[in-house]
């Protein structure tokens, strides 16, 4: 099977990049040194090639309504230009079809940042959905053809800085911009860039969206003013420290998401009615998500290993050894009765090592929230 390239790819090959087949797409996992990609991150300031994912426009007068119904979170929460939500897309039986970043920029635009691996499946669905509700809304993926977007995350507490000297004329319009907020500066050397103060890290910075065809060169002016680039492994490993979920690890179309830690990004409350809402309240959250600290020499805590508690089993989603705290940490999938600061037996290699369940996210803003 031929692997799907982004626009950077040549760019990372001539860095010198492991590369690795990531859900069909050939992607970075690191340019050297994955630790040191990590600690520039947590520190100074890092750039991630994010342009396997997939930016899809929804564009018409019934946009706002038909995502009220679309996804599980309040799209009536974005009221003021550029102001994004995260969210989960179900299923009728109440599961994750994806987790998706939605930017309002006008009643008849609001864009959606879905996941590489499931970007085809996710548009068949929300096309299905316009059809079936008689919409009318034009569904435009952009990540390939003539209006293809880039996409590169600049992370770090030094990251807008860099953003800035690269992109001066970007600074007056996004100075002010506050965390899941973005704004589209036009008149750029690289084309229309979209700048969105989010991320993937538990640091501060932005992710840009621009014209493909500029992609190497942004890339390289980053590159000039001292951002590190970062592959897979990095981004694995600070999203982990940061508690964030990653879509076919800590969720998917078999997890209900109030059982993946996703409850803060579902409404339940208000009468609108979405797409999975009923199977959520007749099922509601049989398991809760927490953290793991590994308190015991002799094994790293990795994906589906099971975890043995005082009210029944667990098992781990996803696992690391975290550069940031020097110690082995996991996000698990627990029974509802565990509390932080238990200790629990995690089963590794026929052994069962303990570890302390602690409150997420491990680290935030380069500091560490637990012990």
């Amino acid at each position: 099977m031929t692997l799907q390239a982004t626009p950077l790819n040549a760019a990372h090959r001539a860095a010198g990049a492991r590369m690795v087949d990531f859900g069909g797409w050939d992607m970075p996992v690191n340019y050297g040194s994955q630790i040191e990609e990590h600690h520039a991150v947590r520190n100074d300031c890092g750039m991630f090639d994010v342009s396997h994912m997939c930016v899809v426009d929804l564009q018409g007068a019934n946009a706002r309504a038909f995502l009220r119904a679309l996804v599980a979170n309040n799209v009536d929460k974005l009221q003021i230009p550029g102001k994004a939500l995260y969210s989960c897309m179900l299923n009728a039986d109440g599961f994750v079809i994806d987790d998706l970043i939605i930017y309002f920029f006008s009643e008849n635009w609001f864009r959606l940042v879905v996941n590489a691996g499931t970007a085809e499946k996710d548009i068949a669905w929300i096309a299905a959905q316009n059809d079936k509700t008689g919409s009318g809304l034009v569904i435009t993926q952009r990540r390939s053809g003539p209006g293809a977007l880039a996409l590169i995350a600049v992370q770090g507490p030094n990251a807008r800085a860099k953003v800035w000297q690269v992109l001066p004329q970007t600074r007056a319009a996004s100075e002010a911009l506050q965390p899941f907020n973005a704004v589209v500066v036009a008149g750029t050397p690289f084309g229309e860039v979209m700048l969105a103060r989010t991320g993937y890290t538990g640091e501060d910075g932005f992710e840009l969206a621009f014209p493909a065809a500029q992609a190497e060169a942004l890339w390289n002016a980053l590159l000039a003013a001292g951002v590190k680039p970062a592959g897979l492994g990095a981004r694995d490993t600070l999203r982990l420290e940061a508690g964030m979920n990653l879509y076919g690890q800590d969720m998917d179309e078999t997890v209900n998401p109030l059982d993946a830690g996703l409850a803060w990004t579902i409404d339940l409350v208000s009468e609108r009615d979405f797409t999975g809402k009923a199977a959520l309240l007749a099922k509601g959250q049989q398991a809760q998500f927490l953290g793991l600290i590994l308190r015991e020499k002799g094994g790293v805590l990795r994906a589906h290993q099971k975890v043995a508690t005082a009210h029944g089993q667990g098992e781990i989603t996803s696992g690391t050894f975290s550069p940031t705290m020097q110690q082995a940490i996991a996000l698990a999938r627990l029974p509802l009765g565990v509390a932080v600061g238990d200790t629990v037996q995690v089963e590794i290699r026929d052994k069962q090592l303990a570890a302390t369940v602690v409150k997420l996210p491990f680290v935030r803003h380069g500091k560490v929230l637990v012990s």
